[in-house]
């Protein structure tokens, strides 16, 4: 034997050894490098400051007006006008037969009695007094050129009050009162999601399901049921018709830039495949082409769109199709180029011309991985074009923005915010079954 080969082994252990050493070393590195970027992370996104800047007091209130509504009680300091409404909304507004009991009017001002002993008096002058069971009499006095004056040194409040000059704010467990130069104003909150049914001047608010279907007629011109659902759907406060236009708007643009996307794709992918475009030019330009569609996001396709052709839901269907058609013509393409040759070539062999062999020797191949994604796009972009409606002014996104921007009380928002997932889980489910009847031909 040489040196030559008995040097062989040796050089073989030697790299082996060399390669275990590297891959020791690659096993520490990595989580390493994972640690080092957590660290990074912690420090860059101030994570230690987190506590500081929490509100946990906005958090308890969104969450409570969530669940909740708030009957307002308002002073004009102006005209001294005292009203009752049930989320300050003017369709809500008690008439004086119908305000609640815990309002007691007297001479040019009111008492407003909270829960725990806590309650607001109303006075005659623009004063208002809150009565604390524990803390006493707060007293308040309004007036245009004095602003808001109280009758305590501001450094001795309690930290549930907030004052300034313009402005005084008192929240406790059992209410709130705010008090400014031109109002003065008392919440008080209750369980449940006030008029939802029906605002107050219907025949049927405050009615129960029995008395509405085998009571009385309400009303002497529409009999009950149609009656209850006429003021339902045409609901002022919660615009039950609005809000299911603006939800199938949102399916629809979903629907129009899914469906869209996929039929722009699908002969595009053709011309992506390897195996159905030889020549590399094509194939080149097509895939360069899906990944400037997809690498621009959806959002940034709505804001270019939207200035280019204004806001509305086409446009944001087209923002979907644009991102879209990216997505899918990688998919369709990737699909094109694993197709059976055979089952090509046996259609070939009956003397089928070139289309006839697309129609039955490819699409069958790649049909259940078309569906199965557009399906499932469809259903994500139904969530993405609520977020899209917000930018074009369309769909439920845009009643979600204006909820909030108009500081509207949280119940609506998570009544819309309820309806898009239950929209997705019907998705859901509409796409699966679709899956199921039109890919394995099985309707269970």
């Amino acid at each position: 034997m040489t040196d030559a080969s008995l040097d062989a082994p040796l050089r073989r252990q030697q790299a082996a050894v060399r390669r275990i050493a590297a891959k020791r070393r690659l096993a520490f590195a990595v989580p390493a490098v994972i640690l080092a970027y957590l660290v990074y992370v912690f420090f860059a996104f101030d994570i230690p400051g987190l506590a500081d800047r929490a509100r946990l007091d906005n958090a308890a209130k969104l969450v409570a007006d969530s669940y909740s509504h708030k009957v307002h009680v308002t002073r004009d300091n102006r005209s001294g006008e005292i009203t009752v409404s049930k989320e300050g909304e003017r369709r809500g507004t008690f008439p004086p037969e119908m305000e609640p009991e815990w309002i007691a009017r007297d001479d040019g001002g009111a008492r407003v009695t909270l829960e725990d002993g806590h309650a607001v008096i109303f006075g005659a002058d623009n004063g208002a007094v809150y009565v604390h069971p524990e803390v006493g009499r707060i007293e308040a006095q309004a007036s245009r050129a004095g602003g808001v004056e109280i009758d305590r040194a501001p450094e001795t409040l309690p930290d549930w009050i907030s004052y300034s000059s313009s402005r005084l704010d008192i929240t406790t467990e059992a209410g709130r009162m705010t008090v400014t130069r031109n109002r003065t104003e008392v919440f008080r909150y209750f369980f449940g999601w006030e008029l939802f049914w029906f605002t107050l001047d219907s025949p049927y608010y405050d009615r129960t399901p029995v008395e509405i279907l085998f009571g009385p007629q309400l009303d002497p011109e529409r009999a009950n049921v149609t009656g209850a659902w006429q003021d339902f759907w045409g609901n002022g406060v919660w615009r039950h018709a609005d809000v299911a236009w603006a939800m199938v708007e949102t399916i629809l643009m979903a629907f129009l830039g899914t469906f869209g996307a996929a039929v722009v794709a699908l002969p595009l992918a053709f011309v992506a495949a390897k195996n159905f475009t030889p020549l590399m030019t094509l194939r080149f330009g097509a895939r360069r082409a899906f990944d400037f569609l997809r690498g621009v996001d959806a959002l940034i396709w709505t804001i270019v769109l939207s200035r280019a052709f204004g806001p509305g839901p086409l446009t944001g269907s087209l923002a979907i199709l644009f991102t879209d058609t990216g997505s899918f013509g990688k998919i369709f393409s990737e699909a094109l180029e694993n197709v059976d040759d055979k089952q090509i070539e046996g259609v070939t062999s009956t003397g089928a011309r070139p289309v006839q062999r697309y129609r039955f020797g490819v699409i069958p191949q790649v049909m259940p991985v078309l569906l199965s994604q557009v399906l499932y796009f469809f259903e994500s972009n139904t969530r993405s074009a609520t977020v899209i409606g917000a930018i074009t002014g369309g769909g439920i996104g845009l009643l979600i923005t204006q909820a909030i921007i108009t500081q509207k009380d949280w119940e609506e928002v998570t009544y819309y915010i309820i309806l898009i997932v239950l929209t997705v889980m019907a998705m859901d489910w509409l796409s699966g079954l679709l899956r199921r009847r039109l890919i394995k031909g099985d309707a269970g």
